[in-house]
């Protein structure tokens, strides 16, 4: 039987309403093999793995986004049109901006400022603001609270650039107050808007842009548990 998309073996039916979305693959092959029950591996076409398995009974599927807008673009987007997902929950790292912000603190994106041209397809007669949807955002944050986790929620930027030549740019975005820089969100949270869906966009701080701190890969793959259980309690 044809799968509908070349970039996902997955089959109709092998991908649950829930999806948790971390750009590493690696990463979505670690929340598989220690948080849920029996999982399934639906996808490792381009080695982006999927897995779908169970949560605490309830079905629950993690797949890769790859890195940046276009990536998660073309993945979200055929999650939500062909496979029938109705929610995906990004789970992602960034780097600090706010100076209140240290290394593994949780950020819960409300909204996604961004430089990139993704919503320029839509042809809209002015700027969309990419925000996430209210009812996963509040759960997040109750969630976080019963854990014990402080969450801090707010603006985040998704940019297209991860080594910009220009020396002073966060700086500006900083002072704007957006919480930490990736380079996801924004697009997953227009795809959602678009499809009538819902996205959420969670990230733990793997280093920090003005203190020069970071965690190593190893640790990006394996260690951002707190943001992981918050997720894996919205499905």
């Amino acid at each position: 039987m044809a799968v509908p998309t070349p970039h996902n073996a997955a089959a109709a039916g092998e991908i649950a309403k829930t999806v948790l979305m971390p750009g590493d693959p690696l990463r979505a092959q670690f929340i598989a093999e220690h948080y849920l029950e029996a999982p399934h591996c639906f996808n490792t076409v381009r080695n982006m793995f999927g897995y779908t398995g169970t949560y605490r009974g309830k079905p629950v599927s993690v797949m890769g986004s790859g890195m940046g807008m276009p990536s998660i673009g073309i993945y979200s987007y055929e999650l939500y049109h062909f496979y029938g997902v109705e929610s995906i929950i990004r789970i992602g790292s960034a780097g600090g901006l706010s100076d209140s912000l240290k290394l593994r603190d949780v950020v819960i994106g409300m909204g996604a400022c961004t430089d990139s041209r993704y919503a320029s397809q839509y042809r809209l007669p002015g700027t969309f603001a990419p925000i996430a949807d209210f009812g996963l955002l509040r759960k997040a944050v109750e969630t976080a609270e019963k854990q014990g986790v402080h969450a801090v929620v707010g603006n985040v930027l998704s940019t297209d650039v991860f080594y910009n030549a220009d020396p002073h740019y966060n700086d500006v975005w900083k002072q704007m107050g957006a919480l930490c820089v990736e380079m996801e969100a924004a697009a997953l949270y227009m795809n959602a808007a678009y499809a009538g869906k819902k996205a959420l966009a969670m990230f733990t701080i793997s280093d920090h842009l003005y203190t020069g701190e970071s965690l190593p890969a190893q640790e990006r793959q394996t260690s951002f548990r707190e943001m992981m259980e918050i997720a894996l309690e919205l499905a």
